[in-house]
């Protein structure tokens, strides 16, 4: 019997592969991209790009590869705009991509930061260079978003993370047209005690459509006597009530272990917003901030994620 933890995600050798030493203009650190494949093939990341004042913008950074040879743009891709959005006072945040056939456009769904706490923000975009902004769709404090690919049961569907007094869980929420939201359900709550995801979870990437329901991968933040560890878990739900949950993993999958991953500006935190997935519909890139200073990424196969978890719910 192997002594080791099976290795789901594999750390590509070149992490990290984004700092805010390769953007064009001045950057204190770049993490959590948002990501997506463009339809010529090309691997775009939508990242957090934060300033000195410890405000932050996205800034798209694109290449071939997915690896290295990034190209980013010039100037900041989508600035906070307060004088129109208020509730991007203190910045924008965390995007996540997902593609909408229906609409022939990608939904950006960020964090808006504002005095009154983050919120849940959403644009979208055909380009990534004009952005058609809805503004605030869920009020504070709330974050960790992102929306499904379709609509189910008629309705666009979105996971997001309320606080609440009682702990920080995932909700499923619907709408008819992408700005009012409601018929809130909780999809997935913190565990107590003792459990590496107690307490805290959220949303990692945009969920991921297998035969076998939707993919989701988390975070769970494990407090402790010297600070907080940001880990990730899966989780499967139904295809057509995703607030169903199907199945889940007691044990964490992936966590903080290079020193890229373990220092920083804020230590011990892997967090990943977006994923691309490869041709042969099996290979999934994972593109994570790592300590909120820098960007990486790690690669694994569908078949195998989805596999563990059948053994390990």
């Amino acid at each position: 019997m192997s002594r080791k933890h099976p290795e789901l995600f594999h750390r590509h050798k070149l992490n990290p592969i984004l700092t805010g030493a390769d953007w064009p203009y001045p950057a204190h650190s770049v993490f959590n991209p948002g990501a997506t494949l463009l339809a010529d093939g090309t691997t775009l990341l939508l990242c957090r790009v934060e300033d000195r004042r410890g405000h932050s913008h996205l800034s798209a950074a694109r290449s071939v590869n997915g690896i290295d040879d990034w190209k980013i743009d010039s100037q900041p891709t989508l600035l906070p705009d307060p004088e129109h959005y208020p509730e991007e006072l203190w910045g924008i945040e965390d995007p996540r991509i997902t593609y909408v056939p229906e609409l022939k456009k990608y939904a950006v769904v960020y964090t808006a930061f504002t005095s009154g706490g983050p919120g849940v923000a959403l644009a979208l975009t055909e380009d990534f260079s004009h952005f058609e902004r809805f503004g605030m769709i869920m009020p504070p404090e709330d974050k960790d978003a992102a929306l499904f690919p379709h609509r189910i049961g008629g309705y666009w569907a979105m996971i997001h993370r309320p606080v609440s007094a009682p702990g920080s869980h995932m909700w499923t929420s619907y709408s008819p047209d992408l700005r009012h939201w409601g018929s809130h359900k909780v999809m997935l709550e913190a565990r107590l005690g003792g459990w590496w995801d107690a307490n805290k979870i959220g949303l990692s990437c945009p969920p991921i459509e297998t035969e076998q329901g939707w993919l989701v991968i988390y975070h769970g933040v494990r407090h402790h006597a010297s600070g907080s560890i940001y880990r990730l878990g899966l989780a499967l739900f139904d295809l057509q009530i995703p607030e169903h949950c199907l199945k889940r993993s007691d044990q964490w999958i992936f966590g903080p272990q290079e020193p890229y991953e373990q220092r920083g500006d804020v230590d011990n935190v892997v967090f990943p917003c977006g994923y691309t997935i490869a041709p042969d519909g099996d290979t999934i890139r994972l593109y994570y901030g790592a300590a909120d200073t820098c960007i990486a990424m790690a690669s694994g196969s569908l078949r195998t994620i989805l596999d563990w978890l059948e053994q390990h719910k």
